[in-house]
């Protein structure tokens, strides 16, 4: 009997959200069904991320959880997809005796087939069949998947994810995505551009173009780079505005920069991650850039995009990193002013070039730094979110605010939260003009206007 009901659990970054759809979709395909809660499922995925420890040790103890699961139901099959499968799939087969399953970021045209073939045996041979599988279906390691003729199971209505490209060939030295999601391939633009223009028709409001790293973007069949395709989507679908992520700042061009600025559907908002702001440690880190080349790189944006929000990661406590390079990140913080940021201590990753450099700073050591950038980035993105107090934005209505059934809850087009009042006469979905009356560090509160 071939288990039908699958649950899925998704773990980390937008890619992981956008791949959960592209095996959904496999999944229905195939005759499966996808259903909201564990205790419901025959087969539970988990689709995981292994850009920091904290993220892998958070997926051992959903598998102790599940274990409640398994008692209820001796044949539930629990499989580990994504990343954390790719970069660690000898462990997770051979110590869990939890997990029957898995599957890395370019295996999951074939999972239907995985897990009918485990659906059909006896549990006892579970971990025989789980070698013999891994044979059969996926060590052609020659297939780099873009997935492009697979149309995501997409359930929100407003916003979607399109995977524009997969893989990086960057080679953080800190980072495991090249080892876990391969090198970089990207999908033809006409077949992106046709799946936004689809988008369009069905109703949706905004489309994040995704990719390790956008600017690498380049179309197999005609050449183009990312700003060609941010303006033929742009064009073809006036009605969407259009996000993307994530862009690395040692290529970000005019070209793309000034392609935001001409368009007014692109959104006025730029990740773009610096992650130290001293020269030595981005080298060590192997980013290609150097801290001048950054600053210059803000100062394009800012000259060409005057109100473009800008958003960034940075890791505390790297490797060989002195307090003077601490506070040159600190001090390149102040300079530019962002208006929100993902701030974490370094956390070692085995196979990465990084994980054999000497882990010379001190646990405590990499908390306090991070506090200080924590504390410090707080009172930057107060005092950002301060200046937009009288200032009109057109937000997009996401849904209900959690804290209050009176209020909506949206986004302008800079990617600042925005809370103001309920009115049944709008809708999720709707584009609303709203006057900023007040801030914290991380929301802004309105009024309709």
């Amino acid at each position: 009997m071939i288990n039908k009901n699958v649950y899925i659990e998704t773990y980390g970054c937008q890619m992981n959200l956008s791949d959960t759809e592209i095996v959904s979709s496999v999944l229905i395909q195939n005759g499966f069904s996808i259903v909201n809660k564990a205790s419901s499922a025959d087969v539970i995925l988990l689709n995981t991320c292994s850009v920091r420890e904290n993220a892998e040790r958070k997926i051992f103890e959903r598998l102790t959880h599940l274990k409640q699961y398994r008692k209820k139901n001796h044949h539930l099959i629990v499989g580990i997809i994504g990343c954390m499968a790719e970069r660690m799939k000898d462990r997770l087969v051979g110590e869990n005796d939890m997990v029957n399953l898995t599957a890395g970021p370019d295996e999951y045209r074939n999972i239907h087939e995985l897990i009918k073939q485990i659906s059909q045996e006896e549990t006892t041979s579970f971990d025989k069949l789980r070698v013999a599988l891994d044979e059969k279906f996926f060590l052609d390691k020659k297939i780099l998947e873009t997935y492009d003729d697979i149309a995501p199971l997409r359930t929100d209505g407003v916003s979607a994810w399109v995977s524009i490209m997969r893989g990086c060939n960057n080679f953080c030295s800190y980072c495991v995505v090249p080892y876990t999601r391969g090198r970089e391939r990207s999908r033809p633009l006409k077949s992106i551009v046709a799946e936004v223009s689809d988008l369009m028709k069905k109703g949706y409001r905004e489309v994040t173009l995704l990719g390790q790293n956008v600017n690498s973007y380049k179309c197999p069949e005609t050449n183009s780079d990312f700003p060609d395709l941010l303006s033929a989507v742009a064009i073809v679908a006036p009605a969407i505005r259009f996000r993307f992520m994530t862009s690395h700042p040692k290529d970000i061009s005019d070209k793309l920069i000034e392609t935001i600025g001409r368009h007014e559907n692109i959104c006025n908002h730029i990740h773009l991650a610096m992650q130290s702001g001293s020269n030595s440690v981005l080298k060590n880190m192997n980013r290609k850039y150097s801290i001048e080349h950054f600053l210059g790189r803000i100062e394009k944006i800012k000259s060409v995009i005057p109100d473009c929000s800008l958003t960034t990661d940075i890791i505390a406590g790297f490797p060989g990193e002195t307090l003077e390079d601490h506070h040159a990140t600190m001090k390149a913080m102040e300079i530019i002013k962002y208006d929100t940021a993902f701030m974490f201590r370094y956390s070692s990753r085995e196979g990465t070039k990084a994980f054999e450099l000497n882990d010379d700073v001190a646990e405590e050591e990499k908390i306090r730094r991070l506090n200080e950038i924590i504390h410090l980035q707080q009172k930057i993105s107060k005092s950002q979110n301060s200046l937009e107090v009288g200032r009109i934005h057109k937000v997009l209505i996401e849904g209900r605010s959690k804290k209050s059934e009176s209020e909506w809850f949206g986004r302008t087009d800079t990617n600042k939260v925005v809370i103001f009042p309920y009115k049944e006469a709008m809708s999720q979905g709707d584009y609303i003009k709203v006057k900023i009356t007040g801030f914290t560090s991380a929301t802004l509160f309105g009024e309709i206007v």
